[in-house]
């Protein structure tokens, strides 16, 4: 089974290199491989693409050697481990705020004994079966330990249960929705009435001493690097949305040039 790039980087401490998308937009995977990303966020829960053009999408991404990291556009666990199956090698997983729910996030997307995946062995994560139909087949072993989990911290209720979260065996990372997270504090009301960058160091502290890594968005290269002072180890950086930079400095060029 294909290793993956953005956990062998988590699980030394390393700074995973993750970029963004939710468009099918087959270059863009060759662009985001050949410029050393370890992985592309491809969000479902805010984009829409029809069900083969995810497939296509993930399959592109193994073939290129580049994980895809899946924000899923629902819970439901047959849906889930269909994206494992195409070949996905990991979920970032919107609005986790209990461990009830990170729990049946692992139970949906591992095998036993972690979890309670469903068991298919036909797609392209099991090489369309080589890999799964033998008698020495290491399958199960491997898909449990190179796929990863993101559970995104995105309430008060979210921080409040941080401590329970990341001890949750199967969670990877913990990763902020400053958004989201930001949004729903401004009107938080009694003990939840705290500052975005209190919660965010409390995500970071908790990951540290339960040994999960931790991330979250930015929107400057000066919060970037803030973050990583911090030790997060997740923090996407370049995305489909930077071709509207590309395209405002070509109109530029071409209203400083037609003006002579």
């Amino acid at each position: 089974m294909r290793k993956s790039k953005v956990l062998a980087k988590l699980r030394t401490g390393k700074f995973a290199r993750i970029c963004a998308t939710g468009h099918f937009l087959p270059f863009f995977i060759r662009y985001a491989a050949h410029y050393r990303f370890d992985g592309i966020w491809l969000d479902l829960e805010h984009r829409t693409m029809d069900e083969r053009e995810v497939q296509a999408f993930i399959a592109a991404c193994r073939y290129s050697d580049i994980d895809c990291m899946v924000r899923p556009k629902t819970m439901q666990r047959s849906e889930l481990y269909h994206y494992l199956e195409d070949g996905a090698a990991g979920f970032m997983v919107p609005f986790v705020s209990t461990a009830e729910i990170a729990r049946e996030i692992v139970s949906a997307t591992k095998f036993p004994p972690l979890g309670n995946r469903g068991v298919d062995g036909a797609g392209l994560d099991g090489d369309y079966g080589i890999e799964v139909w033998k008698s020495d087949t290491t399958y199960f072993e491997d898909a449990n330990r190179e796929t990863f989990i993101v559970a995104q911290i995105e309430t008060p209720e979210a921080v409040r249960n941080i401590e329970e979260i990341a001890a949750v065996p199967g969670i990877d990372l913990l990763f902020v929705g400053p958004a989201d997270l930001g949004r729903r504090l401004a009107v938080a009301t009694g003990l939840d009435q705290i500052s975005l960058a209190e919660a965010v160091q409390r995500v970071a502290e908790a990951a540290k001493r339960h040994g999960k890594a931790w991330g979250k968005t930015a929107g400057t290269l000066q919060d970037l690097d803030a973050a990583r002072k911090m030790g997060a180890q997740m923090v996407p950086w370049g995305g489909d949305f930077a071709l509207m930079n590309v395209l405002r400095q070509c109109s530029e060029e071409l209203d400083t040039l037609l003006a002579k």
